[in-house]
């Protein structure tokens, strides 16, 4: 088996902004492995508020590549290699190498339900509140809207404009550590009356320890302050979900294994993403048809996507084609 991994960037066909800045353009490194006729292929853009880079991550799977390519499993990566970007990519790759090795997918070869139409919630890019209500009546087929928060000074005006602008959506929002305790809870109220069903990590991590003992009106999900299973027994002392994505578990061996942790632990799940292709969404996908939440539309914010890629149609992300993936 051979190990190979390229880079390459993708323009986004706008801006995509949240509390910590704004993005234009994603760069993903794809890790493929090729056994005679057959390859497996596994994406990373990284985890960039960990400081991840590209040149990092391709160092790290440099530094085992002999390893790979002499038939490290994933059970032996997990040790290997910590949570993060390289791991996920590898991990990827390798489940897709044996599925194709084997004709057996990897839904079935994880002993999962077959794959269906996942709903999928629609993220809005924090903007103005006028901005974000036009992108909340664009997206009006989705059942469930995430919305982009933590500037503070209009995030209450933000959000009385998307309910206005779809009355009947399910609201989510994502905080990504902007706020203060004392603004999340003075925000509550507000919040309340206008429907929000959950909170993302709305405390930057590292002070999120004032959540401990504090039970909100509104339940609190953990996206940077959860990564892997080490952090579900502090997590769970302090948000009533988590927010699982691939690059932060470090592949879909990890995040299947902290999805089932999380639900034993009665702790609910949410799938994300990054913004990236339909090559890292379609491992999330396996994870999020069971999740209470998937946000998987990171492609959508793609100038354009990798072919073939996932279907993205009325409020609804479509499970992978073998070509892609799995």
């Amino acid at each position: 088996m051979k190990l190979h991994f390229d880079r390459r960037a993708f323009q986004l066909h706008t801006p995509f902004r949240i509390s910590r800045g704004t993005q234009q353009v994603v760069e993903a490194l794809t890790v493929t492995l090729v056994d005679g006729a057959v390859q497996g292929r596994g994406e990373t853009v990284g985890v960039d508020y960990r400081g991840e880079t590209l040149d990092g991550i391709a160092a790290q799977i440099a530094a085992i590549a002999s390893d790979i390519e002499a038939g490290l499993t994933r059970d032996e990566l997990l040790s290997r290699l910590p949570p993060g970007g390289a791991r996920n990519a590898i991990d990827c790759a390798l489940w897709d190498l044996e599925a194709k090795q084997t004709g057996i997918p990897v839904w079935q070869r994880a002993s999962l339900s077959p794959p269906r139409p996942v709903a999928a919630t629609v993220t809005l890019s924090l903007d103005t509140p006028e901005n974000m209500a036009n992108a909340a009546r664009a997206a009006r087929a989705c059942s469930a809207l995430k919305l982009k928060l933590g500037d503070g000074l209009d995030d209450m005006s933000r959000v009385a404009a998307v309910r206005a602008a779809a009355p009947a959506a399910v609201l989510l929002c994502d905080v990504n550590g902007g706020w203060s305790f004392q603004q999340l809870q003075s925000y509550m109220p507000l919040l309340q009356e206008l429907g929000m069903r959950m909170i993302e990590q709305p405390l930057p991590v590292g002070h999120d320890h004032v959540l401990q003992g504090y039970v909100p009106p509104i339940l609190l999900c953990a996206d940077e302050s959860c990564f892997d299973r080490r952090d579900l027994s502090l997590v769970g002392e302090r948000y009533a979900a988590i927010n699982i994505k691939l690059e932060k578990s470090g592949g879909l061996t990890e995040a299947l294994a902290l999805a089932a942790a999380a639900r034993m632990a009665g702790i609910k799940v949410m799938v994300g993403c990054m913004v990236s292709t339909s090559l890292s969404i379609a491992p999330a996908l396996l994870v999020g048809a069971a999740a209470a939440w998937c946000d998987v539309d990171g492609p959508t914010y793609l100038d354009a996507d990798r072919t073939p890629s996932i279907r993205f149609e009325d409020g609804f992300a479509y499970p992978a084609q073998p070509e892609l993936w799995g």
